[in-house]
């Protein structure tokens, strides 16, 4: 494979893809649904998504994470197929391409876009980065609720016209314990090479039964809240399209809590990755038809 495709970790780009379907989709049910704020901001999501994979690698490569006996796909920067230089240089350009959307999302809304891209930029240098990163003392899952959740759905129903409503908020909600639990599924999976680099995600703090059972809480707690809040009336109705999937998650949470061989954790977490994204088709569209 490319090493740039590689380092761009195509399957956990579903990440950023989730919270503008359902920020389109909301926009559509109001009737303000634009094209254009769509594409902007689906690449500029994209684009963040890839730079924050791009500094990561570059980030443990540096720290002595990626060492070999870690499960999963290859780092292309502890395995040499770019250099750290190499990958920092794509970082910024993807940081760039997502500035290049921000502009575009600024001159059709407010300035309020400009504060969101920069606080995603900081972020995410920040997550792995720096003299204290973020991503090494348990506050990952934080990070990614409130950016790729909370932020990122509010933000893409915000770009078609300048409204933030509650059900946007509120839906942010499972879309931030979906991809919460990524994170999760990928910490459980590093869970003894990570305790041996010295980066205690929360996985390595909390141990490996724990971190069970949050990515059970997180995936099942999801769809209670996608039901809870459609039946309550506080969201579309038809959002209950996202629990057809449900039955998704079970398999799952089953092999999670039993599994701790490489080709099971990382069927897990691509597993988890693609429902994220079926939930927020579901979301999507139950939010469009009202």
């Amino acid at each position: 494979m490319n090493p740039w495709k590689l380092a761009a970790r195509p399957p956990t780009l579903w990440a950023a893809v989730a919270p503008v379907l359902v920020g389109a989709g909301l926009a559509g049910g109001d009737g303000v649904f634009r094209p254009d704020a769509f594409a902007a901001a689906l690449v500029g999501a994209l684009a963040i998504q890839v730079a924050a994979n791009f500094a990561n690698d570059a980030s443990d490569a540096r720290r002595g994470v990626d060492t070999h006996a870690r499960i999963g796909p290859p780092r292309v920067v502890a395995e040499g197929l770019l250099t750290s230089r190499q990958i920092w240089t794509g970082t910024w350009v993807a940081f760039g391409v997502a500035a290049v959307a921000g502009v575009y999302l600024t001159l059709i809304t407010s300035w309020v876009i400009v504060a969101v891209g920069l606080a995603s930029i900081l972020a995410t240098l920040a997550y792995v980065g720096g003299p204290l990163p973020y991503g090494y003392k348990g506050l990952g899952e934080v990070f990614v609720f409130v950016f790729f959740g909370l932020v990122a759905t509010v933000t893409s129903r915000y770009v078609h016209d300048q409204a933030a409503p509650l059900d946007a908020w509120l839906l942010a909600i499972p879309i931030g314990f979906m991809v919460t639990a990524i994170l999760v599924a990928n910490n459980v999976r590093d869970i003894e090479t990570d305790a041996a680099t010295g980066k205690r995600t929360l996985a390595v703090i909390v141990g490996r039964a724990a971190a069970r059972r949050l990515f059970a809480t997180l995936m099942y707690g999801a769809f209670a809240l996608v039901a809870g809040l459609a039946v309550s009336g506080l969201t579309p109705p038809w959002t209950v399209l996202a629990l057809t999937v449900m039955p998704l998650a079970r398999p799952l949470a089953e092999t999670l809590s039993h599994s701790t061989d490489g080709p099971s954790l990382i069927g897990v977490l691509q597993g988890t990755a693609r429902l994220h994204v079926l939930v927020a088709i579901g979301l999507a569209i139950g939010a469009a038809i009202g």
